[in-house]
């Protein structure tokens, strides 16, 4: 069993390569928002929560070397507003109306769901659009709803939901390595 999950992340990463244009792509523009004044919202439930965390982390911390703090907010990590906004207005809105409050013309979101069918999630990244912010979706297999609403979309082909977040693990990371490269962040 373990054996094959190996196998799987294996190939998933290599297929995974053929999006390396793509993510320096997303590296270069996130590097102009964020070095504009501009910032990252990003959201995703459970596993893609704590990947929508990881890569706010990397950029309110660092990555590899030490730059300026940039601006980024995971939007499940504010417990005492998702909780408000479940209570208030129900868990379909938790993210949307965080989106509302945070986001501005120009920002970029970055939603995640293995399933890429997380109402929640797909509910932000649509008004967030509305919003006129950049969205980019991180799922499992197509077609989605959440890819179906975002401007650009890197999906990923595989069996197990946690052989799709452990690659999505690593384009955080690849995206991370993009946008210090974009910035002369040396590595």
């Amino acid at each position: 069993m373990i054996e094959e999950r190996f196998s799987a992340l294996t190939a998933v990463l290599e297929r995974l390569g053929a999006q390396v244009p793509r993510i320096e792509g997303w590296g270069r523009h996130l590097a102009a928002v964020l070095d504009g004044g501009g910032r990252l919202l990003a959201c995703g439930n459970g596993g893609s929560a704590a990947e929508a965390q990881h890569l706010t982390g990397e950029l309110v911390g660092r990555f590899v070397n030490d730059r300026q703090p940039l601006s980024a907010i995971a939007l499940h990590a504010d417990t005492s507003a998702a909780t408000a906004i479940v209570n208030d207005y129900g868990e379909h809105e938790v993210f949307a109306r965080q989106v509302r409050a945070h986001g501005r013309p120009g920002d970029v979101l970055v939603a995640l769901s293995t399933s890429g069918r997380s109402q929640n999630v797909c509910a932000a990244a649509k008004i967030a659009q509305k919003a006129g912010l950049t969205t980019w979706a991180l799922t499992g297999p197509l077609p989605n709803a959440l890819a179906a609403v975002c401007d650009d979309v890197i999906a990923v082909d595989a069996p197990h939901t946690g052989t799709v977040q452990e690659a999505h693990l690593a384009v955080v990371h690849a995206l991370c390595a993009a946008l210090d490269e974009a910035l002369g962040v040396p590595s």
